[in-house]
């Protein structure tokens, strides 16, 4: 089944969509439930539907998911204000700047598993054929180094070795539970941004210190220097507004401005 062009009356019922989609009735009842997606209609018998602009958005929070961003942050991403119609509502213009934004990271890791696939290929064809494993063409594609150029650039070469030493020391387990918090963290932002809790409250200053926290958690991190934290953090809220990768992580470019504030009144408090 196709979907139609946005402004047809054609629409799909739950159990279609959850099919189609690759996921379940029941995620799509959340989606709705924490205002995430809502159907277009009702019908009489209390099944739900979703017409071509409720599948672009249900496209959009899949792809954000993929990218790791837990549901507060996607919804943050989605309503956010450069997301939205002046009648408050999506406009087509602004779900195709969103989803050529998706479909860089989406060409980006479609590269990357490419470079997986040849990989693993490789191995095959050595093993079957009894020739000799060579180490450096088995790991392509499943590094975490993509963006080494950047750091060293950013933070020096120094800061990347150690960087790259803390991650690759750590057990299977370790590295789950710092992805999961940072999920943790990056979600709770996102909320209460999303909330309009105020940069200089309690509960914001709460945050701004974990994020430190966080940070400092990290060897390499330039948060272990006591002498240049308060200007790093200010370059860095900066940073996190001005970059669409990191603005991401906070719901976007509004979810970000407000982790850079309260950074900003962490820095003049506490530093």
């Amino acid at each position: 089944m196709e979907v139609t062009a946005p402004g047809r009356t054609t629409d799909w019922s739950i159990q279609e969509v959850a099919r189609l989609a690759g996921t379940t009735s029941r995620t799509l009842r959340h989606y709705d439930a924490v205002g995430l997606l809502a159907p277009t209609r009702v019908a009489s018998n209390g099944y739900r539907h979703y017409d071509a602009d409720a599948l672009v958005r249900l496209q959009r929070i899949l792809l954000l998911r993929d990218l790791g961003l837990g549901l507060p942050a996607i919804k943050a991403a989605l309503d956010g204000p450069g997301d939205r119609a002046p009648s408050g509502t999506e406009d087509g213009s602004s779900q195709v700047r969103a989803l050529r934004g998706h479909l860089e990271w989406l060409r980006a890791e479609r590269q990357r598993l490419a470079r997986q696939i040849a990989s693993v290929e490789r191995t095959i064809t050595t093993m079957e054929g009894g020739g000799e494993l060579m180490a450096k063409d088995m790991f392509d594609g499943f590094d975490h180094t993509q963006y080494r150029e950047e750091v060293e650039d950013r933070w020096g070469k120094d800061a990347y070795a150690r960087g790259d030493a803390w991650w690759r020391g750590m057990s299977d387990d370790e590295r789950s539970a710092w992805k999961e918090r940072t999920a943790r963290l990056n979600d709770d932002w996102a909320a209460a941004a999303q909330a309009g809790v105020d940069p200089a409250s309690d509960e914001a200053q709460e945050l701004a210190r974990r994020h430190v926290s966080w940070l400092q958690a990290v060897p390499a991190n330039p948060a272990h220097e006591a002498g240049p934290l308060a200007g790093y953090l200010l370059g860095l809220g900066e940073m996190y507004v001005n970059d669409p990768r990191f603005a991401l992580n906070y719901g976007g470019v509004e979810g970000a401005t407000f982790v850079r504030d309260a950074l900003r009144v962490y820095v003049d408090r506490v530093l």
